[in-house]
């Protein structure tokens, strides 16, 4: 545990040692692992076409079920309240739930109560490797 303070200690001296304006020193390999890739629009899958753009017949010559997903997908997280409070099985109170929070996901971002799950450090990470052109 002294360990772990003595590591903190220093950090924060170093911290306040930087100047207001330093810049973010990051790796190209770091960036590689930090951006998420977004492939050109001309290299994503197209159904009923081939990679020469020639069309071709659906895999699901059947039609299939299609489904559309919603823009947000909405998580109920709930706590049984049986388990929290030891209710036995044959009790009214059996079913009974209590709702947490709401998780929902809404492109390529998660939210718990409307606020974004995400590592504002890592967030200002990613938008120096974009600035920086890095990765492509």
């Amino acid at each position: 545990m002294r360990i772990a303070g003595s590591i903190a200690l220093v950090l924060l001296a170093l911290t306040w040692a930087l100047p207001a304006n330093a810049e973010i020193a990051i790796s190209r390999r770091d960036c590689e692992r930090l951006v998420r890739h977004e492939p050109a629009a001309d290299v994503t899958y197209q159904p009923g076409v081939d990679v020469h753009g020639q069309p071709v017949m659906p895999a699901d010559l059947g039609g299939g079920a299609q489904i559309e997903l919603p823009d947000v997908i909405y998580i109920p997280i709930e706590v049984l309240i049986q388990d929290k409070f030891a209710i036995p099985a044959n009790s009214v109170l059996y079913d009974a739930t209590a709702l947490v929070g709401v998780v929902s996901v809404r492109g390529n971002q998660v939210y718990f109560q409307d606020q974004v799950l995400a590592d504002p450090e890592i967030a200002a990470l990613e938008e120096a490797c974009r600035e920086r052109g890095e990765p492509d």
